[in-house]
């Protein structure tokens, strides 16, 4: 049977669409399809949360694809063992307490375990602003990432979630657009995001599971958005932290949910 152009297109455009209606309204959306967020949707989905992530770029993974200096080889300490083994993820001993991933069989195999636990990632989408109810956050406002790099001047959508999880890294960017629009004092030391302090791997690792959690009503922070906000250390080129993050969020939010 030939193959009809159109049948194809309306193929992929009746099933995106019936996609993104079904997760206009869900139970988490986190934004940012990095290790954390992936792992914080992988554990939620597997407790039968509805969850759906939102990453900005074309692909996912965060900054675990390029390892360290772009040597594609992660670390990885004892307490995150166990996350690489719960997703298939092989592991091999450096020295004692430190252990070796392949980063690309990582990603692959986090992506992968994610979206079959049943976690919808929109890939290719931005969020440019949040719903913000009674002091509460509610949901986000979300653009193709198209839009947003062609500064096209395009109206957005909504989508509504019980929570809502900044998994964005570095730029804790939807903390920034709460703390910048909507006058909620955040749950820090200063009420304000606090900010990023150099590199320490040993404390960061410990902080960074420590800060994932509530930072205003109805927005987590996990993965280097919660030392972001809450004012603590990068840890550099170590992951474990950042697995343990997005699987300490997914409790907190099973929990509550």
């Amino acid at each position: 049977m030939p193959l009809d152009e159109i049948k194809i297109s309306r193929a992929i455009i009746e099933s995106y669409k019936d996609k993104l209606l079904r997760y206009l309204d869900t139970d988490v959306i986190i934004v940012g399809a990095g290790p954390a967020g992936m792992c914080c949707g992988y554990f939620l989905a597997k407790a039968k949360k509805k969850v759906a992530i939102l990453e900005r770029k074309l692909s996912v993974g965060g900054g675990m694809w390029g390892g360290g200096i772009m040597f594609n080889e992660i670390v990885v300490q004892d307490k995150a063992k166990g996350i690489l083994d719960e997703f298939g993820i092989k592991a091999r001993i450096y020295e004692k307490g430190y252990y070796l991933s392949d980063s690309i069989e990582s990603v692959s195999s986090i992506s992968a375990k994610t979206v079959r636990a049943g976690v919808k990632i929109f890939n290719l989408m931005s969020v440019e602003d949040v719903l913000v109810r009674k002091n509460r956050v509610w949901g986000v406002v979300i653009n193709w990432t198209a839009v947003e790099m062609a500064n096209l001047h395009v109206d957005p959508i909504t989508m509504k979630a019980k929570f809502v999880v900044d998994a964005t890294g570095h730029a804790a960017e939807v903390v920034h657009i709460v703390e910048k629009k909507s006058g909620i004092r955040l749950k820090t030391k200063t009420g304000k995001i606090m900010g990023e302090k150099s590199m320490w791997a040993e404390v960061a690792e410990e902080t960074i599971v420590k800060n994932s959690k509530e930072v205003c009503p109805g927005l987590y922070v996990c993965g280097m958005s919660a030392n972001a906000v809450f004012g603590a250390p990068r840890m550099g080129p170590i992951f474990g932290g950042m697995l343990l993050s997005g699987k300490k969020v997914a409790e907190d939010l099973i929990r509550r949910l």
